[in-house]
């Protein structure tokens, strides 16, 4: 393989319901963020550049806080995402809230040419899933398929602390392809329930059960640059279908054009599975058991480097 992977860090999102940039905010005594955490992560598994996508208006607070640190680790790119549409559609009136995860990949089509992970800003994935995915992507090319690879989470390794939480959910296929992923569908209201978990769809007047031990997408993918081209296709007919009836809230969430290819056959998904805890701050109150496990984990010798 010809080019090196990329690590894209999905970052343009404000944090609504955290109250505030989530991303800047020190989880440890010397000030990292969960950023820098991944960062070391990526650099460690063998990633040489990383592409930020933020919003314009936060370059220079980001860069302070976040990207002049890590540019002494990783070469270091940033990318806007912006309320743009295709031709032909325009942004609804009073529309403020971004497009989704698949429309933010898009922002960086212009500046990714070879195969690329995606990850959030505001999640802490844990050492093994930047391993795999490094390893998928410089070993894996596209053929009659897109190949693409998922870090894949069990559920109840991923639940905030309080509230709720979105999580595409996986199917994974059987016989000669198992370990693919047959279809994830994207949970936008999950909880914990007892030692599992839970999701509902009314507004919490009836709950649907998540067993133990389902994989579950945390946006934590490795994808060729094939990609690209698939997610104009699809964001345009995303927007043909749904920006209309939903004008102010509707997403393009990356799950969603990951399955839409899976169905139509042109891509498969290897599913890496992870016993890694996954750790963010989705709401404020998480924040003291995220800084709790990174405390743990600095005193295990799994970030010596980070003092």
């Amino acid at each position: 393989m010809n080019r090196k992977p990329v690590l894209v860090v999905l970052a343009a999102g404000m944090g609504s319901r955290y109250g505030g940039l989530k991303q800047m905010d020190p989880m440890d005594e010397q000030g990292h963020a969960i950023m820098d955490f991944s960062i070391y992560d990526a650099v460690r598994a063998g990633f040489e550049k990383v592409i930020f996508i933020i919003k314009k208006e936060n370059l220079a607070l980001f860069r302070e806080c976040i990207g002049d640190r890590v540019s002494a680790k990783i070469q270091v790119e940033y990318v806007f995402q912006e309320m743009l549409l295709p031709d032909g559609f325009t942004v609804p009136e009073g529309r403020v809230k971004p497009f989704g995860t698949g429309h933010a990949v898009l922002s960086c089509a212009d500046v990714v040419d070879g195969p690329f992970m995606v990850i959030n800003a505001d999640d802490f994935y844990g050492q093994h899933a930047y391993q795999m995915l490094y390893d998928f992507l410089t070993t894996h090319t596209d053929d009659d398929k897109y190949h693409f690879a998922m870090a894949g989470y069990h559920v109840e390794n991923t639940l905030a602390e309080s509230g709720y939480v979105s999580r595409g959910i996986c199917t994974l296929k059987k016989g000669q392809e198992a370990g693919y992923l047959a279809d994830v569908v994207e949970r936008t209201h999950i909880e914990k329930s007892g030692d599992a978990a839970a999701y509902t769809e009314d507004e919490g007047k009836t709950w649907t059960p998540i067993p133990r031990g389902t994989l579950v997408s945390m946006n934590c993918w490795g994808f060729s640059a094939g990609l690209m081209p698939e997610l104009k296709r699809l964001f345009v007919e995303f927007l043909k279908e749904n920006l209309e009836k939903n004008p102010l809230k509707c997403e393009f969430y990356l799950p969603f054009a990951v399955n839409s290819l899976l169905q139509e056959g042109k891509a498969d998904v290897q599913v890496l599975p992870t016993t890694d805890r996954w750790y963010g701050v989705t709401y404020r109150e998480d924040k003291e058991s995220v800084m709790a496990a990174i405390a743990k984990m600095k005193a295990e010798g799994i970030y010596p480097d980070m003092a």
